[in-house]
């Protein structure tokens, strides 16, 4: 299995994408800008998205998705996240104000996307894959994911702060390879981190230390224009855990 990732940045500008990871050929976890980078062949062939939460930078392009390649698939595009993130989609995107349902479009029998809810610590298996939902701690309803081969496993912890519930299950995976976190704030910026239910250096560091397994640590959301200020605060309070900063076409294999 390997995991491409497609956009990891908190914004936008020149090669900046916003998150979207893509894992075989077949499945997205989140729909940010990054989704942009696949051509229509690509595309096509996505038949799950895995959403954390409603925020737009992870959302942005499952409309043009869907809209781009629905007539050239043979069967829904199937959309995953807890219920409270379903009903925002329904509720303040697919409303026919925003962008048309396509749960009903060409017809309610045969639409081109469909709905799943999911929910946290139930694995969802595609295949040899497993994919399940972790908690996470932010402003709306969110979850991270832990997608995993059977060889190895990743966890991304989506948008989040402070996590205890995370950590228990995070330290119970035996064969966790890769751990992606977010850290969008620098450290002057601790108030609005917590404020925003974001993470910032310091902070990180805290949420860190209750890591009792060894994965690979990568740093994910950075706020544009303060990507070197918050990876040499990452090293200050957090060096002893040799994050990297995530990169786009970074390829994780498991």
């Amino acid at each position: 299995m390997k995991l491409r990732v497609l956009g990891c940045s908190g914004g936008i500008g020149g090669c900046l994408r916003t998150t979207a990871m893509l894992v075989d050929d077949d499945v997205l976890i989140d729909a940010g800008t990054g989704v942009g980078e696949l051509s229509i062949v690509e595309l096509a062939a996505i038949d799950h998205v895995f959403v954390t939460h409603s925020h737009m930078d992870h959302i942005a392009f499952i409309p043009f998705l869907v809209d781009t390649v629905g007539g050239m698939r043979s069967r829904p595009l199937v959309v995953h996240a807890i219920p409270a993130t379903l009903d925002i989609l329904r509720a303040h995107v697919f409303n026919w104000k925003i962008w048309p349902d396509f749960s009903e479009i060409p017809s309610p029998e045969h639409p081109y996307l469909r709905f799943e809810p999911v929910h946290v610590g139930v694995r969802v298996e595609l295949g040899a894959r497993t994919i399940t939902p972790v908690p996470a701690n932010h402003v709306v309803p969110a979850v991270g994911y832990h997608v995993d081969s059977g060889r190895q496993s990743l966890v991304f912890t989506g948008d989040t702060t402070t996590n205890d519930e995370l950590w228990k299950i995070v330290n119970e995976i035996e064969n966790l390879r890769y751990l992606i976190i977010e850290t969008a704030f620098c450290n002057r910026e601790r108030d609005l981190a917590i404020a925003s239910k974001h993470l910032c250096p310091s902070m990180l560091a805290e949420e860190l230390a209750k890591l009792t397994r060894q994965p690979d640590v990568y740093i994910t959301h950075l706020k544009p224009g303060e990507l070197e200020l918050i990876m040499h605060e990452i090293d200050e309070c957090a060096g002893a855990y040799s994050p990297i900063m995530l990169r786009n076409n970074h390829v994780f294999e498991l």
